[in-house]
């Protein structure tokens, strides 16, 4: 009741950006794609016949185009995630703009489409959100946080986390990035066999 109450006083804080959508689950992975971690991201919803959303960085889309075409051709949502993962406090909106679309021309660039936005750290000022908004993207936050990028969260503490807070709807953010490769590698299948032993849809958005 009380982490429903806190995000539901960030929404108000913080709007344009949806945290809940409809009553599926959704997986969601923030800063590839990089041939350290996506690939054994893909061979795991493979394994599980997941679809699953990644929110890109345009570098590194560029960089490493031929792990971006395996998201695509695996049936995966590819999404906005800046070109070099900035946040939105330390930009004029023009600049931020300008950021976001050089990702969205790396995607289209490489075969891809995406009206799909998720700001790095979910830190931008509420103009900027507005005014990516009104340029036709849809902001996607999340709220279940597993924070697999932090060294000290142990892939235990990271299902517990899932079990609690997962409702229908639930946006559940991991990252396919160095920083978080082992505990996230580990704890994935984990947490894919809870929801469909709950009994939970899985979809990408």
């Amino acid at each position: 009741m009380v982490i429903t109450f806190i995000k539901t006083i960030l929404q108000r804080l913080y709007p344009y950006g949806e945290c809940r959508v409809g009553k599926a689950v959704y997986l969601t992975f923030d800063d590839g794609p990089i041939p350290e971690v996506t690939p054994g991201v893909l061979d795991i919803l493979a394994r599980y016949g997941v679809k699953a959303t990644f929110f890109m960085v345009g570098e590194n889309i560029d960089k490493h185009p031929d792990v971006f075409r395996r998201v695509l051709e695996e049936g995966h949502t590819v999404a906005n995630h800046s070109y070099n993962h900035i946040k939105g406090f330390r930009y004029t909106t023009s600049a931020y703009l300008a950021n976001v679309s050089k990702c969205q021309d790396a995607i289209e660039r490489h075969g891809g489409q995406t009206r799909l936005f998720r700001p790095p750290y979910g830190r931008t000022f509420w103009w900027q959100r507005r005014a990516l908004v009104e340029r036709g993207y849809r902001i996607i936050l999340w709220d279940v946080l597993t924070r697999d990028y932090n060294p000290r969260r142990t892939p235990e503490e990271m299902l517990s986390q899932v079990k609690r807070e997962t409702r229908p709807g639930s946006i559940i953010n991991f990252h396919d990035s160095l920083k978080s490769n082992e505990r996230m590698l580990k704890v994935l299948p984990r947490v894919i066999e809870w929801l469909q032993k709950e009994g939970y849809e899985i979809k990408a958005l």
